[in-house]
């Protein structure tokens, strides 16, 4: 089953991915991609809540920058031709919307624009030409059999550090509850006050998880992680998965509901502040908790059309409502142990042009 044009729309990371295909790879050349990106970067400028504090213009012409509404942006980006991108391109587009995910403040300024109705049009035409694309076919994949792992230079996961799932787990469950007691006594009740704290939804960091592989390009989780540290170079080892392992799949918002709702864990306390700056919305808020999942399933898998359509926005879960926060496209979160090849380890760079290329090349 594909990606649905309207239901990738529905979804903050899916309207990014959308103005992000648009504008392609004409960012410093000419034409009306060009076009569309210059009137992106200044209407979004105007309409960041950072603007002039954490998000600030300089160079030449930053004194008098041209101004852009939303509806010159509109019209820019019915004025572009939407070709048959490659599968390298739509890489690059969904790791831009990857990479501007931000749950703990108010949305940006792109996502704001890509959220105002003059845009609706421009980008369900802009949506419906992509989800046609075969490139695009994994996105709506399961789980692949052939799982990798990667370790960033500098993180735990390639010093080596990680424990076995069930200690995860227990030691995971007890930090919860001791955040959402904590908050509960100290953080004020007003979702507007200016508190930060957890905000992530994911299982923790501590597990194994994977992704699977594109040929050409390696493993998916080199190239789509949130809230990244700009790591230059990493290891990439291959992942037994058994067959017989139960994956969850989360395709989309109503599998990430019924998850909260199947084993929910409240953590309105600890989430309030920084959910109702990412979706404006304020009430009760839970997410799975993992240490009971681990009980049915031994992995958890995002697909890439699971995430553009469900991260970022206050789900609802009966009364209560949840956020998917801080998952890559495409990972698997193991809530047992996994076994890593030990030899074939393959090493990778970060290209400033090519993106991730073997370091051997």
């Amino acid at each position: 089953m594909g990606i649905d044009a309207d239901a990738l729309l529905e979804g903050p990371r899916g309207r990014r991915l959308c103005l992000e295909a648009a504008m392609g790879g004409s960012r410093y050349g000419e034409g009306a991609s060009a076009e569309l990106f210059q009137g992106v970067f200044h209407a979004a400028y105007d309409l960041d809540p950072g603007r002039g504090t954490s998000r600030v213009m300089f160079g030449p012409g930053a004194d008098d920058p041209p101004r852009f509404s939303t509806a010159d942006v509109a019209a820019r980006l019915d004025a572009v031709p939407f070709a048959d991108p490659t599968g390298r391109e739509l890489l690059s587009a969904l790791a831009a919307s990857v990479d501007s995910a931000r749950y703990w403040q108010e949305p940006a300024g792109e996502d704001i624009l890509a959220a105002a109705p003059e845009l609706q049009a421009g980008l369900a035409r802009v949506a419906t030409a992509l989800v046609t694309v075969p490139a695009i076919d994994w996105w709506s994949a399961s789980v692949d059999p052939a799982q990798w792992s990667v370790a960033f230079a500098g993180t735990d996961a390639e010093r080596g550090t990680e424990q076995p799932a069930a200690a995860v787990l227990e030691r995971w469950r007890s930090a919860q509850a001791d955040e959402e007691a904590r908050a509960h006594r100290e953080r004020p009740t007003d979702p507007r006050s200016p508190w930060t704290g957890t905000w992530w939804s994911k299982p923790p960091s501590g597990l194994a998880r994977t992704s699977r592989r594109l040929e050409g390009l390696g493993p998916v989780a080199l190239w789509l992680v949130e809230d990244g540290m700009g790591w230059e170079t990493a290891t990439a080892q291959r992942v037994h998965v058994a067959r017989e392992a139960r994956i969850y799949e989360i395709d989309g918002p109503d599998a990430w509901a019924a998850l909260c709702r199947r084993h929910p864990l409240e953590v309105t306390a600890s989430r309030r502040h920084d959910w109702y700056r990412t979706t404006g919305q304020a009430g009760r808020w839970v997410i799975p908790d993992w240490s009971r999942v681990a009980e049915e399933f031994d992995g958890i898998h995002l697909t890439v059309a699971g995430y553009l359509t469900t991260a970022g926005r206050a789900i609802p879960v009966d009364e209560r409502m949840s956020v998917l926060a801080g998952w890559d496209p495409d990972l698997t979160f193991w809530l047992a142990d996994v076994t890593r090849e030990e030899s074939g380890a393959e090493h990778w760079r970060r290209d400033q042009d090519e993106g991730w290329t073997p370091a051997s090349e």
